[in-house]
């Protein structure tokens, strides 16, 4: 059996909202060994909510919609998964008593159009909404149960936490459950790291998956089993080999960024580090100001505009001294269009490493790239 998620609502398709309920019940799902095969998002609009709702209860166990249960004429989703479902919607006094005792709650009185909230598809189950004004309700198809759930976040939530999945384990007998560790790469491409762990990719359980940003390249391993410390020990077991492959190439897991494992390896060497950057928006400095061992060693640093001439090795060195720090950090970005190029110069007073890089990516990362590259060229001195 599988899972699917529909997000309802106009404004997710203009852009002006980012779906954020989604991934919150991807995540519940995932906890409760629930696969997710398909997210999909949908207008206000009743005819194609209704036709989205039938193809998915064709395909899928369970069906979670979010989204359209308010009282207004564009909340429309109580009569699209009706229509999908063949029945027509019916009254529920006990709904509209819910609803009325919210409003006295807050010392209001409830509008003709909240009576709209009361009505569900007959032979629904009725879920209170103790956080919201729009009730829930779970309909079953032939072959699947759909779930609609308010689009407020906190009132979807809610809903989630304290029904839904209660009721997903209940109904399913779920006990499995879907675990997933992120390990974290810098100073390999994308295409590198899936030559050296390619094979791994094929595997059906746990699986293995690859997500590039800005510098770096996330390795995914996901497992699914019967309980936690069996999924634990078949991501363990592929874990061993990816590091064995990748080495110093990992640098943290799970949501840990570079700069955040830079603080801790400078803090447990009792070593700071001062900045100075051209061309990065002050990116530099921004990241490491922003860890929480930054006021232990992060000394200070200067941020210049690009510009040729730069000595960005002598630069590093003055601003390491005037801060009398241990390492000095210098990143300067030559963004000419033609031929962007990233210098890195990491100096103890005594030596300078140096570091040379080409740029073929989107303009508006090579900062971030650049930044992550300069902190990986001090984490790697650092763990010699």
């Amino acid at each position: 059996m599988h899972a699917e998620i529909i997000a309802i609502g106009t404004e997710l398709l203009l852009g002006e909202i980012v779906d954020t309920n989604s991934a919150h019940i991807a995540h519940a799902l995932r906890e409760i060994g629930l696969d997710l095969r398909w997210m999909s998002a949908v207008g206000d609009n009743e005819a194609r909510i209704a036709e989205l709702v039938t193809q998915a209860a064709r395909r899928s166990t369970v069906v979670i919609t979010t989204g359209g249960l308010g009282p207004t004429v564009d909340d429309p989703t109580r009569e699209a998964i009706a229509r999908a479902a063949g029945r027509p919607l019916e009254y529920r006094p006990e709904l509209w008593a819910q609803i009325e005792a919210r409003f006295a709650r807050f010392r209001r009185q409830p509008t003709e159009n909240n009576r709209r909230q009361a009505y569900i598809p007959q032979g629904a189950i009725a879920l209170e909404n103790p956080v919201g004004t729009a009730p829930c309700f779970i309909v079953t198809m032939e072959t699947s149960v759909v779930i609609a759930l308010p689009g407020v976040p906190r009132e979807m939530e809610h809903m989630l936490a304290n029904v839904v999945v209660p009721y997903l384990r209940e109904k399913f007998k779920l006990s499995g459950v879907i675990k997933t560790k992120i390990l974290r790469t810098v100073g390999i491409g994308e295409s590198m790291v899936d030559e050296k762990v390619g094979d791994l990719e094929k595997l059906s359980n746990p699986t293995v998956g690859l997500a590039a940003h800005a510098g770096q390249t996330d390795i995914r391993i996901t497992a699914k089993a019967a309980g936690e410390a069996e999924a634990a020990a078949m991501i363990a077991e592929v874990e061993a080999k990816v590091r064995e492959r990748l080495s110093d190439f990992i640098y943290g897991e799970g949501r840990e960024s570079v700069e955040e494992v830079l603080g801790r390896l400078l803090a447990a060497r009792h070593m700071t580090v001062a900045t100075t950057e051209f061309g990065t928006g002050g990116q530099l400095s921004g990241r490491l100001a922003a860890i929480p061992q930054a006021a232990q060693v992060f000394r200070g640093g200067a941020v210049g505009i690009s510009a040729s001439g730069i000595q960005v090795a002598a630069e590093a060195e003055r601003t390491r001294a005037e801060h009398s720090a241990h390492w000095g950090l210098g990143v300067h970005l030559n963004t000419q269009p033609d031929a962007p190029q990233t210098e890195i110069v990491l100096t103890d007073g005594l030596k300078n490493e140096r570091r040379t890089f080409g740029y073929g990516g989107p303009p508006a990362l090579l900062p971030t790239w650049a930044s992550t590259a300069a902190f990986n060229l001090l984490r790697l001195e650092l763990l010699k």
